[in-house]
């Protein structure tokens, strides 16, 4: 089973573990690493490479793609270590892997990240003008 690394600005990482414990109870496997305001580049870069050191396999999701967190796990890539990273974290996204870990299972996860994203306006017009003639 795969591990997740949630990489964010502050404590964005951190949040949305709770939110997705909250749904799917205490997750063992997902790990936060956050970006405080006081900490640079080469500070972040120690906290993930001490979070990654003994993970078999693992998957890293960010928050933002350019982003400092993004950018300097793109550097581990860069430097030759082998994971995946996905930029725009989302919890959607995050169920929808966690789920098929449990079911063993490949998940597109662009795919569940994208159709979660739903204008609730238009899906209520659409719900309200149905009943209409």
């Amino acid at each position: 089973m795969k591990s997740l690394v949630l990489v964010s600005h502050g404590n964005f990482a951190e949040g949305i573990k709770q939110s997705v414990e909250m749904i799917m109870g205490p997750q063992d496997d997902i790990y936060t690493v956050g970006l405080n305001p006081s900490e640079g580049q080469d500070d972040f870069r120690k906290k993930i490479e001490q979070t990654i050191e003994g993970l078999d396999e693992f998957i890293v999701f960010s928050d933002l793609m350019g982003g400092t967190p993004n950018n300097v796990v793109s550097r581990l890539l860069m430097e030759g270590q082998q994971f995946e990273l996905y930029a725009g974290m989302n919890l959607p996204m995050i169920i929808s892997f966690l789920n098929g870990q449990l079911i063993d299972q490949q998940v597109d996860l662009i795919d569940k990240a994208r159709t979660n994203i739903v204008n609730v306006n238009e899906a209520l017009s659409g719900l309200m003008n149905s009943g209409k003639e």
